[in-house]
């Protein structure tokens, strides 16, 4: 392969670099005319959709139904709850014309679909006998404000799915929000091999609107946290914004409680960044496409190794292989483009092979290979592919483990993070504290994990105050 077709940067010496050659080089994306619209092609798109059929099938389970809303949204409509549209007023864009004529009321694109379907749900919802309403789609949606956009990670049209519920009580509400961030976190670290931190929101940091919200969040090897996915509490904000009301058990009106939480496109790049290394994108089994790629060393055309890869083809059918024939080019080019591609498996097979009734299986992640003999094939590459999935997690999660430095005093907090670490800290939890925090160079509030708030003691290292909480700090995208 060609040095311009493959990586050329190192993952360890500029990131950005390294990360937007492995995006576009692999296949995962195209740039569009747009700044920070992209193009997924076949290779992402297969693995958003490998996202959404196992989080569709679970919540399906859950009694959640999709529907489609519209993409456009009035703006009198978005302005109905003012928290919630002071909060995305600066990324909303709008359609302010149509054709030659200007419309009479300004089009938001969708950013988010709370305020569209709960104009919707006012009319539907009139008793407890229609209560819950679960109802998710999966869509597209438009923010426009950020000025340096990121394939994945941050672009100005992105897919995600969103689910909007509805409950008689806070009860039901709370506990369903708890119950679809452990569904996120399961999508996080058995599909795509990424461990996460779950937690709650800073009153600054949640989703304008919302009583609460928890998160999934992660490390990546760069030591920039990143927020995999969100579950709201919107408690009766939005209800009471649109008159969403039900006659309860006893025939008296009462206000709805509501959630809304979402996954998108973006967990693709936090696999990328996770993952991937310097000789392209590397893959978790699980969401791959095609897990194997089966290249024939054939001299001369040698038939009989032909024959063999097209027999290791057919008993392989369930990992849907491909078997590179194409003799254009060499062996060793072949291996660097399917690494690129990040194909979980390679098999090899020439005419040494044969003779010893074998193949050769190298595994992407750790580039390791293993000649196996040709009767048990089958049964050797699940193996592979399953301690591979093992391996990928196992990695990630000493990545995770090794960037959390608990600190106590305001000097070790900023070490730390100087580090590349997260910053496990005492926190007052208060959004005077924190509104001066975020004028420390970057720093914000990533979460506050729900594993570490036991024995809570000792002062804030902000403003010294007692600590009511353990929260992480850190740099994030």
């Amino acid at each position: 392969m060609a040095k311009d077709q493959g990586i050329t940067m190192k993952k360890d010496q500029d990131v950005s670099e390294w990360y937007t050659q492995v995006v576009i080089k692999s296949g995962l994306i195209d740039y569009s005319g747009v700044s920070g619209c992209y193009v997924l092609k076949p290779l992402s798109y297969q693995i958003w959709e490998k996202i959404q059929k196992e989080f569709d099938k679970k919540i399906k389970k859950k009694g959640v139904k999709n529907c489609y809303f519209p993409l456009l949204i009035p703006e009198s409509l978005l302005k109905r709850e003012q928290q919630h549209i002071a909060g995305f007023e600066p990324e909303v864009a709008y359609v302010t014309q149509a054709g030659s004529t200007k419309l009479d009321e300004r089009l938001a694109i969708r950013p988010t679909s709370e305020t569209i379907m709960y104009d919707s749900y006012s009319k539907w919802i009139r008793s407890h006998r229609d209560l819950p309403l679960k109802l998710n789609q999966w869509n597209n949606v438009v923010r426009w404000e950020f000025k340096h956009p990121q394939p994945f990670l941050r672009s100005r049209e992105f897919l995600w799915q969103e689910g909007h519920t509805v409950f008689a009580t806070k009860e039901e509400a709370e506990a369903e929000v708890l119950d679809i961030l452990n569904e996120y976190s399961l999508i996080c670290e058995k599909l795509l091999a990424i461990p996460v931190i779950k937690g709650k929101k800073s009153e600054k940091e949640k989703f304008a609107g919302a009583e609460f919200t928890t998160s999934i969040e992660t490390i990546l090897p760069n030591g920039k946290a990143i927020q995999a996915g969100t579950s709201h509490y919107l408690g009766t904000n939005f209800s009471k914004a649109f008159g969403i009301t039900f006659l309860d058990k006893q025939e008296k009106k009462q206000f709805a409680h509501q959630n809304s939480w979402g996954i998108s496109t973006r967990l693709i790049g936090i696999m990328v960044l996770m993952h991937s290394d310097d000789s392209g994108l590397v893959l978790p089994p699980s969401v791959a496409e095609n897990q194997v790629v089966i290249i024939p060393i054939a001299f001369e055309k040698d038939e009989q190794v032909l024959k063999e890869a097209k027999k290791l083809e057919e008993s392989l059918k369930k990992f849907n292989p491909i078997l590179d024939l194409r003799t254009e080019y060499s062996a060793g080019w072949k291996f660097s483009e399917w690494e690129l591609k990040g194909i979980p498996i390679r098999i090899e097979i020439g005419p040494k092979d044969l003779e010893n009734k074998q193949a050769v299986i190298i595994t992407r992640h750790n580039k390791q290979k293993t000649p196996v003999k040709l009767a048990i094939i089958e049964k050797a590459v699940q193996s592979s592919l399953d301690q591979m999935q093992e391996d990928m997690f196992e990695k990630a999660q000493l990545i995770l483990k090794h960037s959390i430095r608990e600190t106590r005093t305001k000097q070790d907090l900023l070490s730390a993070i100087e580090d590349k670490k997260l910053a496990l800290t005492p926190w007052c939890n208060t959004l005077e504290c924190e509104e001066k925090i975020k004028e420390i160079n970057g720093i914000k509030s990533i979460n506050i994990p729900f594993d570490y708030q036991k024995n809570i003691s000792g002062n804030c290292p902000f403003c010294n105050k007692p600590a009511t909480c353990r929260a992480l700090f850190g740099k994030s995208y």
